[in-house]
């Protein structure tokens, strides 16, 4: 009886230890993607901030300038998109909405960012845009692969079209989170008008005929929790401004839009709670049942073992039996 349980213990055993590398290298980078249908809003500020008066062409102070980020995923587009693709698609309608301290639209800009579930690299499809303009990305945008490394990364910048490194530097506490921080500043570049203006009768095509461009600068900080690779917090300090041409008295330079602009408390907390929730699925997956199941199987080995042991120490000796003698 002893032999046949420590044998089915011993299965077990086996059983449990091969389930564990399973789990973590064949599961695992299977089971954990972003959902097609997710959405997701943000809202940051700028307090105080510098902003553009249309009627004057002058830069001003303002109390506060509000930028609303939304995602939201097509699911239609990325069944279409996975049939030839042959791999987990996720397409994210963006839209970045920025509004003056009265409420009024100061700039939008929508995205149609398509990426792998499972690695977040950017899958390049018809469809691919920023502000109308078709884009062909490279690097991440928005999230950090599961399980993000202490490393540098490509990032995508939405207003000039182009990637460039994400440099890691070094690892923080944030609301009781273990995070890595990373850094990216974009020098001053060139950049597209907006397609929507927010003069009623101004269009980039008239703006540009005057002469006058738009230049940008930012620098763009991310605190990211590295199981999820979701970002816990995020901000920027932004500058905009327009040049030259006739729209600008004099044929100079004001500022468009400058600030540090930050995600509000209340979104930061709601964020922190829900990668809290997900590091945690993504945990059990990587680390808790992996080690829990070659645990199990060690001690179930073990426990085999012993019984076995017991079994062959309980059968008892027979004697030899004696030689027969010839009749």
């Amino acid at each position: 009886m002893r032999r046949t349980a420590s044998l089915v213990l011993l299965a077990f055993a086996v059983f449990f230890t091969a389930l564990s590398p399973l789990l973590r290298w064949y599961a695992f980078p299977r089971l954990a993607k972003i959902p097609p249908g997710q959405y997701q809003d943000m809202v940051l500020e700028a307090r105080p901030a510098t902003l553009i008066d249309y009627g004057t062409m002058k830069a001003r102070t303002v109390p506060k300038v509000t930028i609303v980020q939304t995602l939201k995923g097509d699911v239609a587009a990325a069944d279409r998109i996975e049939r030839t693709a042959g791999r987990d698609v996720v397409v994210w309608d963006a839209l970045s909405y920025v509004a003056g301290p009265d409420g009024k639209m100061v700039s939008e800009v929508p995205e149609r960012y398509i990426f792998d579930a499972h690695s977040q690299e950017p899958v390049h499809a018809t469809g691919e845009m920023v502000d109308g303009d078709p884009v062909h990305r490279t690097g991440i945008e928005y999230k950090w692969p599961f399980l993000t490394e202490k490393r540098d990364y490509t990032y995508f910048d939405a207003q000039t079209r182009t990637s460039a490194p994400i440099h890691y530097k070094g690892t923080r506490t944030f609301r009781g989170l273990e995070v890595y921080y990373f850094e990216q500043t974009i020098p001053w570049t060139k950049v597209p008008l907006p397609k929507k203006m927010p003069v009623k009768g101004i269009t980039p095509q008239a703006v540009e005929k005057m002469g006058t461009t738009r230049w940008y600068t930012t620098k763009r900080m991310f605190w990211v929790e590295p199981v999820t690779g979701a970002p816990v917090n995020g901000e920027e300090i932004h500058r905009e401004e327009l040049r030259g041409g006739d729209l600008l008295p004099g044929g100079g330079k004001v500022t468009a839009f400058a600030g540090h602009v930050r995600m509000r408390a209340d979104y930061v907390d709601a964020t922190a709670a829900l990668v809290t929730s997900q590091r945690t699925l993504v945990l059990l997956l990587t680390s808790y049942l992996p080690w829990g199941f070659l645990a199990l199987g060690a001690a179930l080995l073990a426990l085999s073992l012993h019984l076995e042991a017991r079994s062959r120490r309980a059968t008892p000796k027979t004697d030899a039996e004696p030689a027969l003698s010839p009749a």
